[in-house]
């Protein structure tokens, strides 16, 4: 069952007063209105083609599908709601809206009803950055740098940008390190190609090229997160070659060929025992007394023929 989310922060109800600003009052000039054409609230209609959207909003995203559904449902209702705008100098500039404004392009509306504010450049993108998480129409990315225009244009800081949106100091840090990431794997998280998870666990890796090789094998092969983790682990810090059973089988070879060539020269069998240390000991077998007097005779004569 969904849950109807609350407003975040301060939310956009401290942010967006009750009464309507007309930005025209503070100059000393009146804007023509009819009593048509502007209530009680301060809503009034003006042309649709009068209204742009703010290039400085945090959304740069829409889902063309979805757009096309408010569309349909804007010509049969028309919109419920109406778009807060500032005046500038020739038109309206979208501060929240700017959705239904674009689907209402599409419904093939003249006019749409707005309120007009007055806002300062940070209310600006607090107020779309609000207004987008509470919609939750943000992608990571998005939501990533407008935290960070909020911090760095604005001079706020972290606990500050997390108090206006009602998120954790943490939450807001995270967000914000995705940036790090490169440009590409960035996008893959934009094309839901990979997860926020998949993509703070690729965040170890400071090679941006091992970043995008590592996130198309997480997406060709549907690896989790935790999968990911591992494989990013494994590649910081990757096990050191085991060589010691290559070299136990390569020795294991060489006695092999000393023994052989020690029994042809004694004539019986002849067993080498090695140790790890290098260190082993020569195993010879006789099965007589004599024999054993001969295999004495022929080191003693080995030895003689070296003296």
């Amino acid at each position: 069952m969904a849950v109807k989310r609350s407003g975040l922060g301060k939310g956009l109800d401290s942010l967006i007063p009750d009464k309507a600003v007309n930005k025209s009052a503070t100059t000393g000039k009146k804007e023509e209105k009819s009593e048509k054409n502007v209530n009680e609230s301060g809503e009034q209609l003006v042309p649709i083609n009068q209204v742009e959207p703010n290039r400085e909003q945090p959304r740069k995203e829409f889902d063309e599908d979805a757009l096309l559904e408010l569309a349909d449902s804007i010509k049969q209702y028309g919109i419920l709601q109406p778009l807060i705008v500032q005046k500038r100098k020739d038109y309206y500039e979208i501060i929240a809206g700017e959705r239904r404004w674009r689907a209402a392009k599409k419904a093939g509306l003249k006019e749409v009803p707005v309120i007009i504010r007055e806002y300062t450049d940070q209310q600006v993108v607090e107020i779309s950055l609000i207004e987008n998480i509470q919609r939750e129409n943000l992608n990571p990315i998005e939501e990533a740098m407008a935290f960070k225009k909020l911090l760095e244009e604005f001079n706020l800081k972290q606990d500050e940008v997390a108090e206006r949106v009602s998120k954790s100091r943490t939450a807001v840090t995270n967000s914000m390190r995705l940036l790090k990431l490169s440009e590409k794997v960035q996008q893959m998280i934009v094309d839901e190609m990979i997860t926020t998870g998949h993509a703070r666990a690729l965040l170890a890796l400071d090679d941006e090229e091992q970043q995008y090789i590592l996130a198309n094998k997480i997406f060709d092969e549907k690896l989790s997160v935790r999968e990911t983790e591992k494989l990013v682990k494994a590649l910081k810090n990757p096990k050191k070659e085991d060589t010691t059973k290559e070299v136990e089988d390569k020795n294991s070879f060489i006695y092999a060929d000393i023994e052989d060539k020690m029994k042809s020269v004694i004539g019986t069998k002849v067993n080498i025992h090695q140790k790890k240390s290098g260190k082993g000991k020569i195993e010879i077998e006789y099965y007589s007394q004599d024999e054993l007097e001969r295999i004495f005779e022929l080191i003693m004569s080995a030895k003689e023929q070296n003296s």
